[in-house]
Order: C-alpha cells, then sequence, then structure tokens
C-alpha cells in the first residue's frame, strides 16, 4: 500500500501549541484555498462532506456554526442545501478566501472557537468541526464555547484523523511477507502529546504548526463533561483502492478494516452546565 497520505490540512486549525494566542494556517491559506477549491478536495468529496451530512441531519429549520471552517467547503453545501450556516475561524486569511468564493450570503466570523463570546447563547442548533480539532489546544474551552451557543437538544459532529491509526509520526504501513498480509503498526497510543506539523508541503521555510494527538476517552469524557452527550461514533475508511500489482488485494483489505477518520456526533443535555 503507497505510504498513509499527509493528514487533511486543517481547515483554520488552531492551538495553543506556542503559548496562548491561537495558531492559525493563514501562512498558507492560497495554497489550502487551491488544494480545495469550490467543493472539497478528494477526501471531502467522496468521505468527510457525504458522512458529515449525513450524521448531522441537519435541514433548512437549523441554524448551524462551522468551527474552524477554513475556506468554507462544509459552509457552502449546507447553503446549497438551504440550511443557515455561520462559518468561524481563526486565520483571517481563510476568511477572507471563504467570502470571495460566495455566496455573499453566508456570515463569516474571524474568531478563536474555543471563545465564541461574540455570539449568543443558545443560538445556534448544531455545529460541525471537520478535520480541526486535533489541532485545537486543549479541549474544553472549546467544547464549553459549543455547548454555550447550541440550544439543548442540539447536535454537534466532529470529523477527525483516527487516532488510533493516522497518529502522525507513531503509525505506520507494514507489510508482511510471509502471510501476504497489509498492516497497520501502531507505535503509541494512550500517551497525549503534540508534533509539529509542517504548514506548507514542499517549502522548506521553516513554518509550522501543532497537532495534539489524544486518545478517543479524552474526546468522550471531555464532551462529556461539557454537557455534550455522545450518541453515534463511527470509523470511516478510505474510499481508494488498488487496481494493479501483487500486493493489491492485501491493500484493499487493509483499506477497509483499518479506518481513516473517526466521527463523533453529541447532543447537548438539557442540564449541560453554563
Amino acid at each position: 500500500m503507497p505510504p498513509a497520505p499527509r493528514p487533511i490540512t486543517p481547515q483554520g486549525a488552531q492551538s495553543k501549541g506556542a503559548g496562548s494566542k491561537a495558531t492559525d494556517w493563514g501562512d498558507v491559506a492560497e495554497w489550502y484555498d487551491n488544494l480545495v477549491g469550490d467543493e472539497g478536495s478528494e477526501y471531502h468529496q467522496k468521505v468527510v462532506l457525504p458522512g458529515t451530512l449525513r450524521l448531522l441531519a441537519a435541514t433548512p429549520a437549523d441554524r448551524v456554526i462551522d468551527l474552524a471552517c477554513g475556506q468554507g467547503v462544509f459552509c457552502r453545501q449546507l447553503f446549497n442545501k438551504g440550511i443557515p450556516v455561520t462559518g468561524v475561524d481563526a486565520a483571517e486569511d481563510l476568511i477572507a478566501a471563504a467570502k470571495a468564493r460566495g455566496p455573499s450570503e453566508i456570515p463569516y466570523l474571524p474568531a478563536d472557537a474555543r471563545d465564541l463570546s461574540r455570539l449568543a447563547e443558545e443560538s445556534f442548533t448544531a455545529a460541525a468541526c471537520l478535520l480541526a480539532i486535533q489541532n485545537i489546544h486543549p479541549l474544553p474551552p472549546l467544547f464549553g464555547s459549543v455547548a454555550r451557543v447550541l440550544a439543548p437538544g442540539g447536535r454537534l459532529v466532529i470529523v477527525m484523523m483516527h487516532p488510533c491509526f493516522r497518529s502522525p509520526k507513531e503509525c505506520h504501513w507494514g507489510w508482511d511477507e510471509g502471510t501476504r498480509v497489509q498492516y497497520r503498526r501502531v507505535d503509541k497510543y494512550l500517551s497525549p502529546r503534540k508534533e509539529p506539523i509542517v504548514t506548507h508541503p514542499g517549502k522548506k521555510d521553516g513554518q509550522y504548526t501543532w497537532t495534539f494527538h489524544r486518545p478517543i476517552g479524552d474526546y468522550i469524557t471531555g464532551l462529556g463533561k461539557a454537557g455534550l452527550l455522545v450518541d453515534a461514533m463511527e470509523e470511516w475508511a478510505s474510499h481508494k483502492a488498488s487496481d494493479s500489482g501483487p500486493r493489491a488485494p492485501a491493500e484493499n483489505v487493509a483499506r477497509k478494516e483499518i479506518p481513516m477518520f473517526l466521527a463523533i456526533r453529541a447532543v447537548k443535555s438539557a442540564n449541560s452546565p453554563r
């Protein structure tokens, strides 16, 4: 199997890896905007966006907030379905790219997802955070801010690279010649850690941001403490397939059996802390 793809660049990733100020992907906004385009990258189109739309189950009666929205690919999907949506991202350059792509009716707010104090309490009925949460730290302010702006019964869908099998630098593909099995080697999982991620692949400018690895339990527990109760969790495999070569059958089995993405849906409890 080819090497595991570089994690899809998070949409407006934010963290406190180097201090209290949120970091973002504004320095590579043009590159990322071109990569994602109007309808999303291949992984967006084939796996992430369809799965998120299904889990979120939003209708035109909802009010959705897209956290770390980047250049607005998910916002545009929702808008095209007649669903009211607001995009939030810490990178002003990505917000500008989202606005430039339109439509102008979608409101975008430059803001840190950990602090949504500019938005009214219980003003949304659904929220999403796609391919960004592993670059946001710490989790409690994020979950608390989401719980604050969600109405009781509102749901949140989080999609991330699978922390069990796609953790940067600690997971690798391997091949067993004897059994002709493609396997995934996991060197570390339970220990929380942060890793530097180059912000512009192929450009040796020394710029990086942080990705934060956490075991799945940290997400479930953190959501629960904020009054966001998990009611669904799905693991999504890659849509790709090998069609030639002696290892193709084993590669395809590995793709189907070892998920690439983890999706979590949580619902705000009526007793959620304020």
